[in-house]
């Protein structure tokens, strides 16, 4: 079995246990299970490998949110205030994520934060090709996602 499978498991039999079958409940039982998986390590072989998976899983949620959230400012205050910066415009960026669900990820999490869109990819899957509400600066919007989104994804995904 394997340690997500068991963590799963300690989070069901948490909420049976409780009575407390609500995704609240489970929240709970997961987090304590996690808790004494994490206390068992010696026990499990590979438990180091999951929890540094799972450490860059939240890392990559935690940065997409705060990615979103400065997005989503910059984007309300060019609409709201009399002078626009926005400046339009169409970027290609050559993907370093080589596998289909890395660059699924990537793509996506772009299209989700306010001001780029994620257009296409190519054939061969090497160039993304990206609209960009601020492109003033197509080297640094190409730096800004190389730097951030691809390289949490590529990490979250090893």
């Amino acid at each position: 079995m394997n340690i997500f499978t068991l963590n799963i498991a300690l989070a069901v039999a948490w909420a049976a246990l409780t009575g407390n079958i609500t995704l609240s409940g489970l929240a709970v039982g997961f987090a304590l299970g996690s808790a004494a998986l994490f206390v068992t390590k010696p026990l499990f072989p590979g438990c180091d490998r999951y929890f540094k998976r799972v450490w860059r899983w939240f890392k990559l949620c935690v940065l997409f949110l705060y990615e979103l959230v400065v997005s989503s400012i910059q984007v309300v205050w060019d609409v709201l205030t009399p002078t626009h910066k926005a400046r339009p415009g169409i970027i290609s960026m050559q993907l370093e994520a080589k596998g289909e669900m890395e660059i699924l990820l990537v793509t996506n999490l772009i299209s989700l934060t306010p001001g780029t869109l994620s257009l296409d990819v190519t054939e061969d899957c090497n160039t993304l090709y990206i609209h960009a509400m601020f492109a003033d600066n197509p080297e640094e919007i190409r730096q800004q996602i190389r730097d951030g989104m691809e390289r949490w994804v590529m990490e979250a995904m090893e």
